[in-house]
């Protein structure tokens, strides 16, 4: 059975944090599929938070306003605010670049919307010809209330910037009507060392005294969004298939 939310499974984080009028969420739960699947990391969050944040950028085009300043606009909660202010003065929020291809991206998320809080922006560039993503700079804030191990948050935010880069630019199973075609990894590529992110700042916002949130995968939808929201600036197209390869980009 699905899981309840708020917590959630295939549809969690479906319900945005963001302060809205009216919202619609509708969940599919599919029993029967022609081969078996299991649980991913963050279950629906990755992808949810991409959807949503691809389209907070996308009203913000359409308005005429700045995308972090929306996100502002319709945030109540003020350690909302706090981890999407920490990024934005920290990458310099607005910036434009006049290299072709390079690109910058916001996203932001509350894990399950009930645990931490993470903002994250990406700085970018797509090769016009190749479509290769090269990532230069990923700015984090996270909050998840009062911290025990600043190591510890560190390394599990470092490794969720990671794990999620490799998600959204690579992996993919490949499989057609006779079943899986991903048999080792040379049909399944993942992230490498020399497409690592060339700089990564984390901003860690101590809450003493405030319950223990916890960490777990905070960062893996909100970086997956941010990188979804840089390719589409440094393009001027929204890519919404992943992997955001070559294949997805220019078909």
């Amino acid at each position: 059975m699905p899981i309840a939310q708020p917590e959630g499974d295939g549809d969690r984080n479906a319900v945005p944090l963001y302060d809205l009028n009216s919202t619609r969420i509708n969940m599919n739960f599919v029993t029967t599929m022609p081969f078996r699947t299991s649980a991913m990391r963050s279950l629906g969050a990755h992808i949810n938070i991409f959807a949503i944040e691809a389209s907070i950028d996308e009203l913000a085009i359409k308005a005429g306003i700045d995308p972090v300043a929306l996100r502002l606009a319709h945030l109540s909660d003020p350690r909302a605010h706090a981890v999407v202010e920490r990024v934005r003065d920290e990458i310099g929020w607005p910036q434009k670049s006049s290299e072709p291809g390079a690109g910058i991206g916001f996203a932001f998320a509350r894990y399950k919307n009930i645990m931490g809080y993470c903002a994250i922006a990406v700085k970018l560039r797509v090769h016009p010809q190749t479509g290769e993503i090269r990532i230069d700079h990923v700015v984090t804030a996270v909050d998840v209330g009062q911290i025990v191990s600043p190591d510890g948050l560190r390394n599990q935010v470092e490794g969720g910037i990671v794990q999620s880069t490799s998600w959204t630019l690579y992996e993919k199973v490949a499989y057609d009507a006779g079943g899986i075609r991903s048999y080792d990894w040379s049909g399944y590529p993942i992230l490498r060392f020399t497409q690592l992110p060339e700089k990564v700042d984390v901003h860690l916002l101590d809450q003493p005294g405030e319950p223990f949130l916890g960490a777990a995968e905070i960062v893996q939808g909100p970086m997956a969004a941010a990188l979804g929201n840089a390719v589409a600036n440094a393009t001027g197209r929204r890519w919404l298939n992943l992997p955001l390869t070559r294949s997805t980009q220019f078909t």
